[in-house]
């Protein structure tokens, strides 16, 4: 097997900084948020591979009941349970928007957009910029998903206190 550049490891560094950042101010005790993702499951405990014991759509206001790091024990009615953090917001996403203000469903993506990445266009695109190495990229960080158990990641935080370690 070929050594990989260190470059490559970007995401995992990405994923590793973003698990330690601090809450924000308003995402505390007694305070309000917003689901942010197109559905956010609610845990039955403050861990990653707790049960889900429900599940809330976008834009969703919950109220925070308590905070254990970078989890937060939320309830919207008579819905309740544990959230990562950075699966909420202090604000309300616009409608029918998600992260990035992409929309939530297909039907509201454009031929054009869904079509990019099939035109010869995205080639030529992609060599002007020197982008040729993404799709070979995209390939290696899939791989190398695919050799993560949920059980290592796990214990990987638990070692390196990272997430909900903490």
């Amino acid at each position: 097997m070929n050594p990989t550049p260190p470059a490559r490891w970007w995401p995992v560094v990405l994923l590793a900084l973003a698990a330690t950042a601090p809450l924000p101010a308003a995402l505390t005790a007694g305070g309000t948020a917003y689901t942010k993702r197109l559905e956010t499951n609610l845990l039955a405990e403050p861990a990653a591979l707790a049960a889900t014991v429900g599940r809330l759509p976008a834009g969703r206001p919950v109220q925070i009941a308590e905070v254990r790091g970078a989890w937060l024990r939320v309830s919207a009615g008579s819905a309740a349970g544990w959230v990562f953090a950075g699966n909420l917001s202090e604000t309300k996403p616009a409608e029918g928007q998600g992260l990035g203000a992409l929309g939530l469903s297909a039907s509201a993506t454009t031929a054009t957009a869904a079509a990019r990445p099939l035109s010869p266009a995205a080639d030529d695109y992609a060599a002007r910029r020197n982008l040729t190495q993404a799709r070979d990229d995209l390939n290696w960080l899939l791989a190398q998903c695919r050799t993560f158990t949920p059980a290592a990641v796990d214990s990987f935080m638990k070692e390196q206190k990272k997430g909900e370690y903490q």
